[in-house]
């Protein structure tokens, strides 16, 4: 049993075990579940053996049982230990090492924590190639946005929100379906492979806009067909709706370019 600083990419929580450590608690932990056992963890009562403050010092009989029907080569896991109000006092890193079918091995663990334990947890850190497939799916968190902002965007046809957004995608080839009011729609094809990391981000530059776009000087953008402009008012439609803006309230105008009405 090794002690270890937990790694921010550790994955997700598997069995929480909850109890006071001086009354009897003897936790068992079943790995990925009781539905697919693989390895059993069973610890004995826990003893403490020095408390001086908020240092306390446990021990602990683990017994270690590999439920497969294969052998275990090598395989890492993190235990977590908490007081009363779940914050964490303690870890440490338990290995199973060339465990055959059916096989068990028992050893004495050392615990140092910063308060009394009153519950654990723990998550594998690292498994063979063997077990890779009772991980959890991976999943990658990036950040996906457009030019310009605010375009709303689909995932694989499932709506993913509004640029920007943080979203969580599992390895693969995806696609990516932008529009935004205004501008031409667009595809983006996406693929996040088993060795990407979580912080990556992509971003779609979204077609010509299909209208004008009117700048006002409050911040304001409009974007719609502008129909004729004088010196004190341009008249725009937006949405089928005429509206008549005073000229001091628009900053710029964009015209893009426009076939001539067939007569």
């Amino acid at each position: 049993m090794r002690l270890y600083k937990p790694l921010p990419w550790m994955l997700g929580l598997v069995l929480v075990a909850t109890a006071a450590a001086n009354k009897g608690w003897l936790p068992v932990f079943v790995w990925p579940s009781a539905a697919q056992p693989v390895v059993r963890f069973s610890f004995s009562k826990f003893k403490e053996s020095v408390s001086a403050g908020d240092r306390h010092d446990y021990t602990s009989e683990v017994t270690i049982r590999n439920l497969w029907n294969k052998k275990i080569s090598k395989a890492e896991f993190m235990f977590y230990f908490y007081d009363k109000d779940r914050v964490r006092i303690g870890s440490a890193e338990i290995d199973v090492d060339d465990l055959g079918p059916g096989q068990e091995t028992k050893f004495e663990a050392f615990i140092p924590a910063s308060g009394s334990i009153s519950s654990m947890d723990f998550v594998p850190r690292s498994l063979p190639e063997e077990l890779q497939g009772y991980l959890p799916p991976k999943r990658i968190s990036i950040t996906v946005n457009s030019v310009p902002q605010g375009a709303e965007f689909k995932i694989d046809g499932t709506p993913g929100g509004t640029t920007p957004e943080i979203v969580e995608v599992a390895p693969g080839k995806h696609l990516l379906a932008f529009s935004k009011e205004g501008f031409s729609p667009g595809t983006f094809p996406l693929e996040i492979t088993q060795n990407d990391v979580s912080g990556g981000s992509v971003s779609y530059e979204l077609g010509s806009s299909t209208h004008d776009t009117l700048e006002l000087r409050d911040g304001t953008v409009v974007s719609g067909d502008v129909l004729s402009m004088s010196a004190t008012e341009v008249e725009v439609r937006v949405g089928g709706t005429v509206q008549h803006l005073n000229r001091n309230q628009v900053k710029r105008i964009l015209l893009i370019p426009r076939e001539p009405e067939s007569q």
